[in-house]
């Protein structure tokens, strides 16, 4: 059986697209830390925020339709942790938290650089998983080598 969401997708400019959302994101994750490491007004780092959700829902939309598997790894995993991180620290908190923050940027750092075994690896399944998996094998290409 065939499934359409699991076929890998290809668009022309595609890294340097990769590349201009991280380099966004990341312009938009410094100019947060007015807010959660130095306490500034709303409209110091309101630019910021905006950037920061913008380029990081781009670079979800991009990696689901060039690799919907990516979900069920810890790589796409760990946005839907850190997005909880995030809500759950507004919610509770009457101010944000820096610790948050910091706990975001580490979760990012560690599974950006890890290798496949660990950004490839499923909490769902507590296994590694790649497309093949979840197709008969010779239907869909390889996702990557964990």
């Amino acid at each position: 059986m065939h499934r359409f969401w699991l076929i890998k997708r290809d668009f022309p400019g595609k890294r340097w697209v990769s590349i201009l959302l991280r380099t966004a994101h990341l312009i938009g994750i410094a100019g947060l830390a007015g807010l959660y490491l130095f306490d500034l007004p709303v409209q110091t780092y309101q630019g910021y925020l905006l950037l920061a959700v913008l380029s990081g829902a781009l670079m979800v939309v991009k990696e689901i339709y060039c690799n919907p598997v990516w979900l069920m790894q810890l790589r796409g995993q760990a946005i839907i942790i850190k997005l909880a991180l995030l809500s759950l620290g507004w919610w509770l908190a009457s101010s944000p938290e820096a610790g948050i923050y910091l706990t975001v940027i580490i979760i990012s750092g560690i599974v950006a650089h890890a290798p496949g075994k660990v950004r490839y690896y499923s909490l769902w399944h507590r296994r590694v998983v790649t497309r093949d998996q979840f197709a008969p094998s010779g239907t869909v290409k390889d996702c990557g080598e964990p």
